[in-house]
């Protein structure tokens, strides 16, 4: 039986190294742990100069990236909008959120949010190989979270057969609430 410890790492590709270690460090403050480069991939043995990347994302959790520099430009999948896709990093609470937000701002970057999401409060910004990146902070309380996971079985049925959104959880977003 497969146990599962924990992501290693999530890799995604970047435009050029050096300038996606430097943002990481420069606004997220992560460390730069690691980088391999190869003229084949180890796994298909293709002839493929790569530049591949590891950054601490905190408790364990790293951040990869690949420099291709023979593979075409990338792009992002242009049937996909730019929200879904994206990075999130948990910060330790509201003013951890809101600090950072002033500091990514002061730094330069355009930043949205603070985007209350009911049991999460968040906040969205690109990076230079315009991944999308979230920084946020768990607000639920623990009846909310058993809530969410007693008609999570519920939503995902009723996705399935009609494809519209249950209503089984839009509390989350009501004005009310939010």
């Amino acid at each position: 039986m497969i146990n599962i410890k924990q992501i290693h790492h999530v890799a995604y590709r970047c435009n050029d190294a050096k300038e996606t270690v430097e943002f990481y460090k420069h606004y997220l403050n992560m460390d730069f742990l690691v980088a391999i480069a190869e003229d084949k991939v180890p796994s298909t043995k293709e002839p493929d100069p790569y530049m591949h990347l590891f950054l601490d994302a905190g408790n364990g959790n790293i951040l990869a990236f690949f420099e291709l520099p023979n593979s075409p430009g990338m792009s992002r999948d242009l049937n996909t909008p730019e929200w879904v896709q994206h990075i999130a990093f948990e910060v330790e609470g509201r003013d951890a959120l809101l600090a950072a937000k002033e500091e990514l701002e002061s730094k330069g970057l355009d930043v949205l949010g603070v985007t209350n999401h009911g049991i999460i409060h968040s906040i969205y910004f690109f990076d230079p190989n315009g991944h999308r990146l979230e920084l946020t902070y768990r607000s639920g309380t623990p009846e909310q979270m058993k809530q969410l996971a007693e008609v999570a079985p519920l939503m995902l049925e009723e996705w399935d057969q009609t494809k519209k959104a249950p209503k089984h959880a839009a509390w989350l977003h009501d004005e009310e609430f939010s």
